[in-house]
């Protein structure tokens, strides 16, 4: 199954009236989203051998809560969704949309905020970051989005792919249209700028005993995967589950024996708490666990980027 996002002017009476069983799609609530993050990784921080880093990104994430409001983004994306609708792509393809300048004023304003609280190694790279150009900038931003990690300093990636990721989620949550699940593949992207999940919920849904939606590393929005299917490769013969001790099923992650990867998945009627990013950050042991297993892991935590 794919996901395709229909402007919506162009959708049926009966479809914009209908209310779908499970949506196949949601886009970004951005009220509140980033200072919910960093309050969890916060709260996770305190008992987790990795807390210094979960401070950091608590940083970068009250930071993006700040500067959300201090530079509202004001765009018409109606005639960019008619265009991508008709060929079935992604509205905010990162490989295909050109980026606007919205996105630097995001860092620049983002190394203000975080400045005061940054450790001194961190501060010397942010304020390299100050000095470069806005082509250097432009350039460390395509390598990102073309996985060619090596070229970004792996110091420098997350906070590059933070004021990025604030650009697209702003951008997502201003798309006028609504998703339509359809027959096609690349469901392990997605929809809506075509990145790749951070990891995957099980979003509280009493009546079915859970609902599956991937959240995107990029845009912040989830789209729905059925469970019992490889969220990368759709198989649905040589699935297994692993957890960790004293987690008590609230995280487990889903390898595929098929394509040889991996994906976590975090129920809420085990912890009503999880948060994708921030949860995903502090279970890097499974992780570890998964790697020595063989499996290779789908997704990509914005705080994690592999580099030089």
């Amino acid at each position: 199954m794919n996901i395709r996002i229909i402007p919506n002017e162009r959708l049926a009476d009966h479809e914009q009236n209908r209310a779908e069983a499970i949506p196949p799609l949601l886009f970004p609530r951005l009220k509140n989203l980033y200072s919910r993050r960093a309050a969890r990784l916060r709260q996770l921080a305190k008992k987790n051998p990795l807390g210094d880093y979960l401070r950091f990104a608590a940083v970068i994430a009250s930071a993006q809560e700040i500067v959300l409001y201090d530079h509202p983004l004001r765009l018409d994306l109606h005639a960019r969704l008619t265009e991508t609708a008709a060929g079935g792509k992604p509205p905010l393809d990162i490989h295909q949309l050109p980026r606007d300048a919205h996105w630097q004023r995001l860092l620049h304003s983002l190394i203000a905020e975080m400045k005061p609280e940054m450790s001194e190694q961190a501060l010397a790279v942010l304020e390299n970051l100050e000095k470069a150009s806005a082509q250097e900038l432009e350039t460390m931003a395509s390598a990102l989005f073309a996985n060619e990690f090596s070229k970004v300093s792996s110091d420098t990636s997350p906070f590059i792919w933070a004021a990025l990721s604030l650009y697209w989620a702003q951008m997502a949550a201003l798309i006028p249209g609504k998703a339509r699940a359809e027959q096609g593949e690349q469901r392990q992207f997605c929809p809506v700028c075509a990145s790749v999940p951070v990891t995957s919920v099980i979003h509280l849904d009493p009546g079915q005993g859970g609902v599956r939606y991937l959240h995107c590393n990029l845009c912040e929005s989830e789209w729905h995967v059925p469970q019992g299917k490889c969220s990368n490769c759709e198989h649905t013969r040589d699935l297994s589950h692993w957890s960790l001790e004293g987690e008590a099923g609230a995280v487990q992650a889903e390898s595929c024996g098929d394509c040889g990867t991996w994906l976590k998945m975090f129920f809420q009627q085990k912890d009503p708490a999880v948060e994708a990013v921030a949860d995903d950050l502090a279970t890097l042991v499974l992780d570890a666990r998964m790697e020595q297993e063989g499996f290779a892991r789908s997704s990509l935590n914005p705080f994690l980027f592999p580099g030089e």
